[in-house]
């Protein structure tokens, strides 16, 4: 974590002063790119299940849909 130091004292890069209780500094928006992306893989999945089987399983999908990004893209690299 980048610290810079002052004559007030050692703070963090979210401005809190460093003690166990505030070094969490969560700005929201990884959660609400997560959130647009699981509502697009929800509506893809869903919108192209052909069974409510299949739907349950697109719904799994939309849940865990940045491990198939990860995947479509190292095979797309040949990694």
């Amino acid at each position: 974590m980048e610290t810079e130091t002052s004559e007030q004292g050692t703070k963090d890069w979210c401005g809190f002063k460093s003690t166990m209780k505030q070094r969490v500094c969560c700005h929201g928006s990884g959660g609400a790119l997560y959130g647009l992306g699981f509502l697009g893989a929800l509506v893809y999945y869903l919108t192209t299940a052909t069974s409510l089987l299949a739907g349950f399983l697109g719904f799994l999908k939309a849940l865990v849909w940045p491990a198939f990004l990860v995947y479509g893209v190292l095979k797309f690299l040949g990694m």
